[in-house]
C-alpha cells in the first residue's frame, strides 16, 4: 500500500494547526491552560508567544499548519520508500 504524500501532509498540517489554534485561544480564555504545551510551541515558532492576544495565535497556526504538513510529506514519503525496500 502506498500513502499519498500530500494527502498525508494536508492532513497532518491543518490537524497540528487546528491543536496550536484551539490551545492558544483556550489560554487567552483561560490563562493558564495549555501553559507547558504553548511554552514548547513558543520555543519553536518564532514570533509566537502564548497570551499575547490573536496575533500570535493566528501565526503559531500558520506554523503549525506549514510544520505539520512538511512533515507528514516527509513521513508519507519514507514510509513508501521502506515499504518498496520490504515488500515481499
Amino acid at each position: 500500500m502506498k500513502l499519498h504524500a500530500l494527502a498525508l501532509g494536508l492532513t497532518l498540517g491543518i490537524l497540528w494547526g487546528a491543536a496550536i489554534l484551539l490551545t492558544g485561544l483556550a489560554n487567552l480564555i483561560w490563562p493558564g491552560y495549555g501553559g507547558a504545551f504553548l511554552d514548547v510551541i513558543a520555543s519553536i515558532y518564532p514570533g509566537f508567544y502564548p497570551g499575547g492576544g490573536v496575533g500570535p495565535v493566528l501565526l503559531g497556526t500558520v506554523y503549525g499548519l506549514a510544520d505539520g504538513m512538511i512533515g507528514g510529506v516527509i513521513v508519507a514519503w519514507l514510509y513508501n520508500v521502506s515499504a518498496r525496500k520490504f515488500a515481499a
